[in-house]
């Protein structure tokens, strides 16, 4: 793969060896996290975001599509990979169990990506960007690519379809490979989220030509990647976590948890441990425990899923007593509350508001304010210490352009995960 800094002569020439590099080559290894995993459904009703369901006993590569917004959990920003893996292990999970079509638009699996998450996972975003609201109208240090050509792409830059007619869906895409001869760009790779896994595609010098030409798609280039992300630097929380989405996991083989494995739940939430004991080895109790001390031991008769609802936050673990004595691997999960408050009179644009939150056994990260309808307004306010000891977050006067109803994001994480508390409010 080659990698340029800028190109001969251009208005990129400011960009340093070392950071574009890094950043470049950082986006091309986390995208491949995500678009080349490989995993099978161990039953038959995971939703598939083309119709349908995603074949038992079939290997698929990279992660499922699905649209989850604040209903399900977003791979790589709201859940590990590694807890999507065990969730498809486990064939009581709530990916077999859980549908979102309908729920959400352009939504299927209850864990997925879409094409906006997938870009920004890669790029080394904190929280996805809208596929819109990568380029220059909406970010600093993003440039229109000249020309519009093969011969211009380098890794790591995006490439943005605009929607074919109101009301419909945008797209991006990632460049993570340019193949060259001498000084000559023969081939350009590009991978993007889309139903029903990820797409990683070799297109001909020629071919990409046709495509950047057709559907008004443009070739963006990242100038200033700490300009273009702003505070929305994943480095700075707790997820995206690449190490831990890169490496192996160790899947439990005896429990498995209805969510998967290594995931915070609601408190208000119940808890379905499977037992499955998979290499037959004899069960004999279920022991549950919460920051290190015994909450309930349950016999164990056979195999099956044992629910339980676990009201005080904290940490937990779960894990199987054999039948010889022996212990299994730990489940590993959280249960948290995040409350919001909104006011009971509507806000107006030209006047500062607040947000306020309670939080247990989460860190609140960041507020969204979202207009649902296009062209999709949103911001992102992103807090402080000061701000989650008091509880709140301020909305400052002019930031909303337009009145109407507007979805409240309220984002909190630990160790295992992320939660999303989404109220609506209407704006004046």
């Amino acid at each position: 793969m080659a990698i340029a800094v800028c190109l001969r002569g251009s208005t990129f020439a400011n960009e340093t060896k070392k950071s574009s590099l890094a950043w470049r080559e950082e986006a091309v290894k986390h995208a491949r996290i995500l678009s080349g995993v490989k995993w099978t459904p161990v039953a038959a009703r995971m939703p598939n975001r083309r119709g349908g369901y995603f074949v038992e006993g079939t290997e698929y590569t990279g992660v499922p599509y699905s649209s989850v917004k604040a209903v399900g959990r977003c791979i790589g920003f709201d859940i590990y990979l590694k807890t999507f893996l065990a969730a498809v292990e486990n064939p009581h999970s709530v990916l077999y169990t859980e549908n979102l079509s309908g729920r959400a638009s352009n939504a299927a699996a209850y864990y997925g990506t879409v094409c906006s998450t997938f870009t920004s996972y890669a790029l080394q975003c904190a929280s996805p960007y809208r596929s819109s609201h990568h380029g220059p109208e909406s970010r600093n240090g993003v440039v229109l690519i000249e020309p519009q050509s093969a011969q211009a792409a380098e890794p790591g830059d995006v490439i943005y379809t605009p929607p074919a007619k109101v009301g419909a869906g945008s797209h991006v895409e990632l460049v993570t490979e340019v193949e060259r001869d001498g000084d000559r760009v023969t081939a350009v790779r590009v991978e993007e989220s889309a139903p029903p896994t990820t797409r990683n595609t070799l297109y001909s010098a020629s071919n990409f030509d046709s495509r950047i030409s057709s559907r008004s798609r443009r070739l963006y280039r990242i100038t200033d990647f700490d300009a273009w992300r702003g505070q929305n630097k994943a480095e700075s929380f707790q997820f995206p976590n690449y190490d831990e989405d890169s490496a192996t996991p160790a899947i439990n083989q005896v429990l498995l948890l209805d969510r998967g494995d290594w995931v915070p739940y609601y408190r208000d939430q119940p808890v379905r441990f499977n037992v499955m004991d998979k290499d037959s080895k004899g069960v004999k109790s279920l022991v549950i425990k919460r920051d290190g001390v015994v909450v309930e031991q349950i016999a164990v008769q056979d195999r099956g899923v044992i629910e339980r609802s676990l009201p005080v936050c904290g940490d937990y673990t779960a894990h199987c007593v054999m039948s010889d004595g022996s212990l299994s691997r730990a489940c590993e999960f959280s249960t948290c509350d995040l409350g919001v408050s909104l006011p009971t009179v509507a806000p107006t644009r030209d006047k500062p508001w607040e947000i306020t939150f309670t939080a247990s056994n989460l860190s609140v990260i960041v507020v969204h304010l979202i207009n649902p309808k296009p062209p999709h307004e949103r911001h992102s306010i992103w807090l402080t210490e000061q701000d989650r000891r008091c509880g709140k977050a301020a909305v400052p006067a002019g930031l909303l352009r337009q009145a109407g109803l507007v979805q409240v994001w309220v984002v909190g994480e630990n160790k295992y995960g992320r939660l999303t508390n989404e109220r609506e409010i209407f704006v004046e």
